[in-house]
């Protein structure tokens, strides 16, 4: 395990980085994409939606993000008699002392991961909307800090399966980057089949870093230089969104934020002190994508097809939308 430090250059920055990427991708066959937009969503303080059918890898790619960072991590089975207070926590009697006691929930611990987050009733989803957003839990009057860092990977299946609920908008408007597994290739398919043959190699992962490197990462992230000119090129993007006659429910101002952050570890990632227009247009679908809602013509094709409708949007207005001079580090 590399040394501990309160601050890390770009160099120990990129090792960290390097060696999260590396250790997840032991478990996790030809998804690259998926686990570096993972690793962005943490660096950027978000949370992260994995959307896609059973068996493609979601909760694998969950829990191995989870066991390459030494932090407190808590599980969590959304079920659709699951109560807000399993996620939250409860108050009890203390007949000892006579008075209440907080009992804390699973929420209360670095990376949460919410397994199948769509089964559970829109009751116990709208519990994690106060965590999520404000990085507490308020039970019985009382507020209770949550841990910082704090980052939610919840996995849920396509709405047309058996047992599901929709997410509320306002909840997947709070997870910053939403991504799909997709089906692997016939190699890394091959290649999963071979190395899962006698065990899992879930079970092998270490951690590569310690909660205080994640936070000292997290805060050169957060020092990433933005230039107004990429600030309003994001804004310009979102804007578009609210006005496409193609679409009912534009960006919102949270998502634009979203934007910035995930844009700003993302050029962190790629050994950048600036962030770049290229930032923001490789984001655009991840970060936008889950937020919008198409028109009614759209949406009446079938999710699928909006789903695929909805990137496509996306990409026209990001090609659309002009990419302002001084974007750069001197701007």
């Amino acid at each position: 395990m590399a040394k501990s430090s309160d601050t890390v250059d770009f160099g120990e920055f990129h090792a960290f980085s390097r060696d999260i990427l590396q250790s997840v991708e032991t478990v996790i066959d030809g998804k690259h994409e998926a686990v570096e937009l993972a690793l962005v969503t943490v660096l950027a303080e978000g949370h992260l939606l994995i959307e896609d059918v059973p068996g493609v890898g979601k909760t694998m790619l969950a829990k191995a993000l989870a066991r390459s960072i030494d932090c407190t991590v808590n599980r969590i089975q959304f079920t659709p008699d699951l109560l807000p207070s399993d996620v939250t926590g409860v108050s009890v009697f203390n007949q000892g002392q006579r008075e209440f006691e907080f009992k804390p929930g699973p929420m209360f611990a670095n990376i949460v991961i919410g397994d199948e987050i769509n089964r559970a009733s829109p009751k116990t989803q709208s519990a994690l909307l106060e965590s999520m957003e404000e990085g507490q839990v308020s039970v019985d009057g009382v507020t209770y800090p949550l841990a910082r860092p704090f980052t939610v990977v919840a996995t849920q299946n396509p709405v047309e399966m058996e047992g599901t609920y929709p997410l509320p908008e306002a909840q997947r408007d709070r997870f910053m980057i939403r991504i799909s597994m997709g089906y692997p290739d016939d190699a890394a398919e091959l290649a999963m089949l071979q190395r899962r043959e006698t065990s899992s190699p879930l079970d092998l992962l270490e951690p590569v870093v310690n909660l205080k490197q994640l936070t000292a990462m997290i805060g050169l992230v957060r020092g990433i230089f933005v230039s107004e000119a990429v600030e309003q090129y994001a804004v310009s993007i979102a804007q578009e969104t609210r006005r496409d006659r193609e679409l009912r429910l534009g960006a919102s101002p949270r998502a634009t934020l979203h934007l910035i952050r995930a844009a700003k570890a993302r050029a962190a990632l790629d050994g950048r002190e600036f962030v770049l227009p290229d930032d923001i247009d490789a984001l655009a679908v991840p970060v936008l994508g889950h937020r919008l809602i198409a028109s009614a013509r759209v949406a009446g094709a079938g999710s699928a097809f909006q789903a695929n409708s909805i990137a496509d949007i996306i990409h026209r207005v990001v090609a659309g939308t002009a990419v302002p001079l001084g974007t750069g580090a001197s701007a």
